[in-house]
């Protein structure tokens, strides 16, 4: 397949590799989870579940830094080192699953976008809110992964903003809660407090990790993705992990585990000053979802120049740079998870597709 004649822009490690990954770690679940985490394990069980996490996450970023510092990977980023490691059939086989993380992770940051929009706006019909974000966000990506990333020094912005409102809560300072260590798993509303265990909290939250992977996805369009990879990527893991840590315990110090159970916008709620939390959940939850727009058709062109989905031809083509026909997909496929309608029920779907992906990807670095 012949090159776009315009070649599209050339990321550094900030923005290519470090803002992406950093902003899709910094998510939903950081917002509007990371309360309900403490309050169904307490906060020790939270540190278990969190440092289980964060464990397989560095592990797996530290074997995408040594294969990227020793193999020129190309378009499609994960894939193509499996591709190129183990060929197209193992290569195929998770590239897949892989791809299929985008759709359903841009569908569970819409879903977390309109809880928190619902905060503010109770009477606002939820549908509607999921198609106009989801609208507003696949155009952006269809423009060009350009726009998007022009989007995120803003939103990065807001987002350390909202983190100063979380840690300047006042009963944070002025009347903490004794901390309760180890919880008892009541569940989540949805399901009438049915009750949860560690591996259903830890499925729910793992997709917080997840976006070690968002720099990777970018790949092909990186200056030196030898050196962006590594140093983005890990430089992202080690901030996100203290934030994660450090709003754990905010959590814990605010409310007690019933409320924090009960209580998605918890964090929300208990901040200096709300709306700029909101803002910053809306803000971080949009450019996850744009991550996953941009990223998971670069995946699909990917497996397409090496004929291995259906439509290859199709899925390979390129305009400006942009592989449009693999964006259209990703976008439908996006539609349909958002019916689901329950970012719990999603955040597990997300949790297996990364596990296998991770696993193969340590699996490489063990082989090579």
């Amino acid at each position: 397949m012949s090159e776009p004649t315009h070649p599209p822009p050339q990321f550094g490690t900030f923005t290519g590799v470090f803002t992406p990954t950093l902003l899709t770690i910094m998510g939903v679940i950081l917002y509007v989870r990371m309360g309900w985490v403490v309050g169904n394990a307490g906060l020790g069980g939270a540190m278990l579940i969190l440092g289980l996490g964060i464990l397989i996450t560095t592990c797996t970023g530290l074997a995408l830094s040594s294969i990227a510092t020793n193999t020129r990977i190309g378009h499609g980023g994960p894939y193509a080192i499996l591709n190129k490691s183990l060929g197209l059939e193992v290569g195929g086989s998770v590239g897949i699953p892989l791809f299929l993380t985008r759709p359903l992770g841009v569908a569970m940051y819409i879903i977390g976008f309109r809880e928190g929009l619902l905060w503010v706006l109770p009477d606002w019909p939820a549908m509607a809110i999921d198609l106009g974000v989801f609208a507003v966000l696949f155009g952006i990506a269809f423009k060009s992964a350009d726009l998007a990333f022009k989007t995120q020094y803003l939103i990065m912005a807001v987002i350390v903003a909202s983190l100063v409102s979380i840690f300047g809560a006042p009963k944070l300072w002025s009347d903490p809660l004794p901390v309760t260590w180890w919880g008892s798993y009541p569940g989540s509303p949805e399901d009438g407090f049915s009750g949860a265990d560690f591996w259903v909290v830890f499925a729910v939250f793992f997709p917080a990790t997840t976006g070690i992977l968002a720099g990777a996805n970018m790949s092909g369009d990186l200056k030196d993705p030898r050196r962006a990879i590594p140093r983005g990527t890990l430089a992202a893991i080690a901030i996100s992990t203290v934030i994660y840590f450090a709003v754990a315990w905010v959590a814990a110090s605010t409310g007690d585990l019933g409320t924090l159970a009960r209580n998605y916008n918890h964090l929300i709620d208990e901040s200096l000053f709300p709306p700029l939390v909101l803002a910053g959940l809306l803000g971080a939850t949009a450019s996850s979802a744009l991550a996953g727009l941009v990223g998971g058709p670069r995946i699909l062109m990917a497996m397409g120049r090496n004929r291995i989905v259906p439509f290859s031809e199709q899925m390979a083509q390129t305009k400006k740079g942009e592989p449009r026909n693999a964006i259209l997909v990703t976008g439908v496929l996006t539609l349909a998870a958002i019916m689901v309608r329950d970012l719990n029920a999603i955040a597990p779907l997300v949790t297996m597709f990364f596990l296998i992906t991770y696993g193969m990807i340590n699996v490489v670095v063990l082989l090579e």
